[in-house]
């Protein structure tokens, strides 16, 4: 999956913040009132010195201590805002970062995933999201912060004596080229450590998701060994990044040095040509010194700070992958009336019809869909047959509204598919996958996440028509038995006609079923296709098909191969003509009859 680079996550963060104008400004405009408030009790105190020297009146030193405290004062409490302030801001981008990663991982197919590996994927929505919520709770605010201070500071002293300025400025090249040394060495080193994590995760995963296979081949020491050898690769650039940080931190030293000591002697020089007072000539040195807090500060978050970078980039890259595929939701794609259209009451069933259809994964050339035709009727059914990789699951994820074409249209009744945001396809088009999932929780709740004002009497009338309603009824709490991890334990078909209930619940017209019933096993695979058959009665139905059976059942049949459709008809009539299909018949019942 991409990384975005630096100017994209700039962009990202920049069109947000415009989203959010006041919450923006305010921020603002309490930093940088916090960090000139921070400067002037400094000031005045070069002011009490002069006024000391000129033995001015106790009564003049008082008014100037009282401002002085009044400044102190005030200058915390807008220090505070501003700390509250960015925080609240940079929670706001996190949530909105964090929900449009989710959203373009969830509207991802399915072999896009595969393709650029679940641990990657988990990395970044579950580790990079942990990384910058940190950052944006401790270096973020902290950076912000103190680099305005910086700049405040810093115009403090050219105003006091420009000469004394000039002075501080002498160490802005140290440390411009500390800087230069560090940054662009420790962004891609941040990066290749991001990138380690994701591959020790996908290890992991791997490993754990085939821990059956590992035992009866006795991997157990070749994963160990991965595992560990991933683990130490994390490890090492860990060390490597703190030791380049470590050589960091002497180089901003000697900046320190560099500027406090010009100073010094370039006061003493003006002090001696009688060209400046005692007062400023002390305050310069105490601005400059005031600097080694925020500075500090930023070089000891600097690292949270790089690392937030490094994962703010692979998060906005996530974004990238929806923006590559134009995903239904995506507010440009909108035409007027479409979505009123999909929220209007739906008819038992609507057409679906396919023109044109040509799509590619990002950063591949080859379209993995060539000019795709299809036209199911309205309560119809259509099976796609093919072989592995011969864009099936593709097709069928893009007719569910998950990803655009990159040419042609998926029309469901008049309505373009591409025009409407996720709720509105989600209500036109239901989708069901040989990756059935049962939710942690009771039997009521996981149904209820497709329908959340059903009764109880309509989740069970759903359990029925799939011949789950007397499994349900005799649990042990009926709807309220915990199901789940932790819960009641289910096999693939109990798990399969839960998904079954779900789909049915949602009420969509149109009906996508991605080999649904592959995980059932052949036992039960009769049973779960009857089933199947049940819950899309009267529902346009489009039906990848693990077995052949299943094609034979449906009104139409089409036949992929390498992303384009090579034969469509009926059972009988692909059987009569004799290619593909016919071909895949014959050596299905051969296989049939062998076992």
């Amino acid at each position: 999956m991409g990384t975005a680079g630096g100017r994209a996550a700039t962009r990202w963060v920049a069109a947000q913040c415009r989203e959010m104008p006041w919450l923006t400004a305010g921020t603002a405009l309490c930093t940088v009132a916090g960090a000139a408030l921070q400067v002037v009790p400094v000031l005045l105190l070069g002011r009490v010195v002069d006024g000391v020297t000129a033995g001015e009146p106790r009564s003049e030193l008082a008014v100037l201590g009282i401002w002085l405290v009044a400044a102190a004062l005030l200058g915390a409490a807008a220090t505070a805002a501003s700390t509250y302030l960015i925080g609240r801001l940079g929670a706001e981008l996190l949530a909105r970062l964090r929900e449009g990663a989710v959203h373009a991982v969830l509207g991802m197919p399915s072999a896009r995933i595969e393709q650029v590996g679940r641990g990657d994927v988990l990395s970044r929505v579950g580790d990079d999201v942990a990384v910058l919520s940190k950052g944006i709770r401790m270096a973020v605010p902290t950076v912000f912060s103190a680099g305005v201070l910086v700049v405040v500071a810093t115009g403090g002293m050219f105003g006091l004596d420009w000469r004394l300025g000039l002075a501080g400025a002498a160490a802005l090249p140290a440390y411009a080229l500390a800087l230069r040394w560090y940054l662009p060495r420790s962004a891609p080193l941040y990066r290749r450590q991001r990138a380690a994590q994701a591959d020790r995760a996908q290890a992991l995963i791997s490993g754990l998701d085939g821990i059956e296979t590992v035992r009866a081949y006795r991997l157990e020491e070749a994963f160990r060994a991965k595992v560990t050898h991933e683990s130490a690769r994390v490890r090492d650039l860990g060390i490597e990044v703190f030791r380049f940080f470590g050589r960091f931190v002497g180089r901003e030293n000697r900046a320190e040095f560099i500027g406090l000591g010009l100073i010094i002697v370039v006061g003493y020089a003006l002090l001696e040509a009688d060209a400046a007072t005692l007062g400023e000539v002390a305050a310069v040195p105490l601005l400059f010194h005031r600097l080694f807090n925020p500075l500090g500060a930023i070089l000891f978050t600097f690292d949270e700070a790089q690392k937030s970078g490094a994962s703010l980039t692979r998060l906005v890259g996530v974004l990238g992958e929806s923006d590559g595929q134009r995903l239904v939701g995506d507010p440009s794609a909108a035409r007027p009336g479409a979505a009123e259209a999909a929220a209007a009451p739906h008819p038992a069933a609507y057409p679906v019809t396919v023109r044109g259809l040509t799509y590619r994964y990002p950063d591949t050339d080859e379209p993995v869909l060539h000019d795709v035709d299809l036209t199911i009727p309205a309560g119809g059914s259509l099976a796609l047959v093919g072989a592995t990789g011969a864009g099936k699951s593709t097709l069928a994820a893009l007719i569910a509204g998950i990803g655009t074409p990159d040419s042609g249209t998926v029309r469901i009744g008049a309505t373009d598919l591409a025009a409407l945001d996720g709720a509105a396809s989600r209500r036109l088009v239901g989708i069901l996958t040989q990756e059935t999932h049962v939710f942690s929780g009771t039997l009521a709740e996981d149904l209820r996440l497709a329908a959340p004002a059903a009764t109880d009497a309509e989740l069970l009338d759903a359990l029925r028509t799939v011949d789950a309603g007397a499994w349900a009824e005799s649990l042990p709490d009926g709807l309220d038995t915990a199901v789940g991890e932790g819960g009641e334990r289910l096999d693939a078909t109990r798990v399969a006609r839960i998904a079954l209930a779900r789909l049915i619940l949602g009420g969509a017209p149109v009906v996508v079923l991605d080999e649904s019933t592959a995980e059932a096993g052949s036992a039960g695979a009769a049973e779960l296709e009857r089933a199947v058959a049940a819950a899309c009665r009267g529902r346009t139905t489009l039906l990848v098909a693990h077995r052949l059976t299943q094609a034979m059942a449906a009104d139409r049949i089409a036949v992929l191969d390498a992303g384009r459709v090579v034969e469509q008809g009926t059972h009988e009539e692909l059987v009569a003509l004799g290619g593909r299909y016919a071909r895949l018949w014959q050596a299905w019942r051969e296989g049939s009859w062998t076992s």
